[in-house]
């Protein structure tokens, strides 16, 4: 009804009359966007807190017997200036549900506030309605309204095919132009309407977030609206079996703040974003009573033994386990987790590898883990392997201490970081092109800590007995040597600061992916200890990724390494290449890699001293069809590096970087199937002669689960 009352109201006016009225709400606007120092709660107060009481479900039509997905929470909320809000879960349950699905935690329904330059809805961001950003995003309106100590503004988006936008109105407090209620609605491929009102605080002279409202009739829409990690979906089920535990039509979700304390909690503040009790699945009936909005209808009631009896059916809770462990690259079966990087491979110089392997899980041991692995390559007709285990020292700190063995093949000149997430993908792009291995017999003992939410470190001491495939030799000291054993000690640490944890029974995971990461790491080669060679390596890399929201983006990878000492081309740095040596474009054909440098040769370039960036910049995806998105992204690519005695690698011919490598391109990708294709130049200092040896024709692979 507002929209209607907005568009009249918009109509009744002249042009003149109409660009005075978009000069006076732009003022208010401004203005309250300057004040925003003495309105938004976080700007005025150093910390304070509240408890949240919230409830979500989701049903078929409004007038179904039962819903098929109900959960309640109830929060301690804090906010302090250092650590911003931090949530204590003291209460939750989801009917049919045993054991808490973390993973629906992490879920961000809707903002807390909208002085934030951005408002989220279910993980999607809109520009805030109260913000420089909105400025450029909105337009607005002044409402007519019968109450004197109030203004309403009505805001929609200006481009909403391009940027997508919130529509409605919000009321400001006449004299001091803070938030008191503000009304959303969108009609795009979903419907979407919210509803925030504020309280007065007479103690802090502020208006502070009381009640949420969000309703969402997802309709026909092919959008997904995931509760569980991305893999379970509204509408779009991975598993047809799973419908009957969540249908495709509507969610609700109410939230109410209350007993608000201005000062500063007894208690430590928490580090994490979210921390769940131990006793919050366990709390009896009269727990809830205190905190309900309302009584529970029958409706709901019902929902509790229907919704439970499905999953028991259906065996819903270990087989969400299994699709969220498979997203990740693991199949569970009881207590082992097999790793599906394992059974299929293939390189030039294994030929087809198959393997089996994996870990095994809480079910085994909360406390103790398993490891292993095998592996065939029918090329080189000889068996791979490994095996391991570990144990948890300090839960809190997700402190492991671990001891494997390797007998194995490692790419020359990789340097791998410690603490880089274990990333999946159903096949490894660059390792089908690799020409040049070395064998190694590797026994390490590892102890991962987290230091800090944001901040995990490891250290690792490692003795490896190396063997060449090809010939070489290393001049150390005036003697030739082939294969050697290395002693080497590294430490390492990843700092995500923008980033956001939860801890809870099952230990710490990540609830927001934010930017920059920052890694560093430091290896000593020790001469003695079993080691042939004294070394120091040092690596450090940064990665930013900015979003933007008319759904581009823009990343950054910077990497600088650099060694001293004794270093034969095995523990060198490399540019990660992944151009096949081979004379035609279309030989060259293969597999894009991630972050590797198209068109730089395998074994063309090897340093001790080397730095890379690299620049993507994704357009919007192309909205074609329904089911047909391409997404284009440009790229540039430069790498500098040198090295310090290069006639003492004998056997093999390799150049420096010194003059400066640089590649551009694009990837087009998602054409069918998450396949796609790219395209990439090889231009400046390191041009050459022949224009078909410059370029990298391939195609990609995109796949998201």
């Amino acid at each position: 009804m507002y929209r209607i009352l907005i568009f009249l109201f918009c109509i009744q006016y002249t042009a003149l009359g109409q660009g005075l009225q978009n000069s006076k709400v732009e003022t208010i606007i401004e203005e309250s966007i300057a004040l925003r120092h003495k309105n938004d709660p976080r700007s005025v107060l150093n910390t304070y807190g509240f408890t949240t009481y919230e409830k979500t479900v989701i049903t078929d039509s409004l007038g179904t017997s039962t819903h098929s997905y109900l959960s309640e929470k109830v929060s301690n909320t804090t906010y302090t200036t250092s650590q911003g809000f931090t949530e204590d879960v003291i209460g939750f349950q989801l009917a049919g549900f045993t054991k808490i699905r973390y993973e629906v935690l992490a879920v961000n329904l809707q903002s807390r506030s909208f002085y934030d330059e951005d408002f989220i809805i279910f993980n999607t961001r809109y520009a805030g309605i109260l913000s420089r950003r909105g400025l450029k995003n909105y337009n607005y309106v002044i409402i007519p309204t019968t109450i004197e100590d109030e203004i309403r503004i009505g805001f929609t988006p200006k481009r909403p095919k391009a940027i997508p936008g919130l529509s409605g109105f919000m009321i400001l407090d006449k004299e001091t132009l803070a938030i008191k209620n503000v009304e959303v609605s969108l009609d795009d491929k979903i419907k979407i309407k919210l509803n925030q009102t504020y309280i007065f605080n007479t103690e802090a002279n502020i208006y502070l977030p009381e009640n949420r409202e969000l309703f969402i009739d997802k309709g026909d829409s092919d959008r997904r609206l995931s509760f569980f990690g991305g893999r379970i979906s509204i509408g779009t089920l991975q598993n047809e079996n799973l419908e009957k535990m969540i249908t495709k039509k509507y969610l609700v979700s109410t939230t109410r703040n209350s007993d608000f304390s201005l000062k500063a909690k007894e208690k430590k503040v928490q580090p994490f974003a979210i921390t769940v009790s131990t006793d919050a699945i366990k709390q009896p009936p009269s727990f809830w009573q205190n905190y309900r909005l309302e009584e529970l209808s029958e409706k709901d009631k019902r929902s509790f033994s229907e919704i439970e009896r499905i999953i028991d059916a259906e065996n819903i809770e270990r087989r969400l386990g299994t699709i969220n462990n498979f997203s990740v690259g693991y199949y569970s079966v009881n207590f082992f987790d097999f790793d599906l990087t394992y059974p299929v491979k293939f390189n030039n110089f294994e030929g087809l590898r198959l393997g089996l392997g994996g870990v095994t899980n809480s079910d085994f041991s909360k406390r103790f883990r398993i490891e292993g692995y095998g592996a065939y390559g029918f090329k080189d007709k000889e068996i791979k392997y490994g095996i391991g285990g570990g144990y948890l020292i300090n839960p809190k700190k997700d402190a492991w201490i671990s001891l494997t063995y390797n007998s194995d093949l490692e790419e020359v000149g990789n340097y791998a970081y410690l603490t880089d997430r274990r990333v999946y993908s159903l096949f490894e792009p660059r390792l089908v092109n690799i020409n040049l291995f070395y064998k190694h017999r590797t026994t390490r003992t590892n102890l991962e800590y987290r230091i800090a939410p944001k901040l995990l470190s490891e250290l690792q001491i490692a003795h490896r007995r190396i063997e060449q495939t090809t010939p070489y030799r290393f001049l150390n000291d005036g003697t030739e040597v082939t294969d050697y054993n290395i002693t080497e000690a590294t430490v390492g640490v990843r700092w995500s600061p923008g980033s956001k944890f939860m801890n809870a029974d099952n230990g710490i995971s990540e609830v927001y992916d934010g930017y920059p990461k920052v890694t560093a790491q430091v290896s000593q080669g020790i001469n003695g200890l079993g080691g042939d060679f004294g070394f120091t390596k040092i690596g450090s890399k940064v990665f930013y990724r900015l979003d933007r929201l008319n759904k581009s983006a823009t990343e950054l990878l910077i990497e600088g390494n650099v060694g001293f000492g004794d270093l034969p081309i095995t523990h060198l740095f490399q540019a990660y290449p992944n151009a096949p040596t081979k004379e035609t474009v279309l030989q060259r054909f293969s597999v894009a890699g991630v972050n590797s440098f198209e068109t730089m040769f395998f074994s063309e370039f090897f340093s001790d001293r080397l730095f890379t960036a690299q620049l993507k910049h994704r357009l919007a995806p192309f909205n074609i069809g329904k089911h047909f998105k391409p997404e284009m992204v440009l790229i540039t690519r430069f790498a500098i590096g040198d090295i310090r005695n290069p006639q003492d690698h004998l056997d093999i011919n390799f150049g420096s970087l010194s003059d400066g490598f640089t590649e551009s391109g694009f990837e087009i990708n998602k054409l069918l199937f998450g396949f796609g294709t790219s395209f990439t130049y090889r231009y400046g200092a390191y041009h050459l002669p022949n224009f078909e040896d410059n370029i990298a024709f391939k195609f990609t692979f995109n796949l998201q689960l």
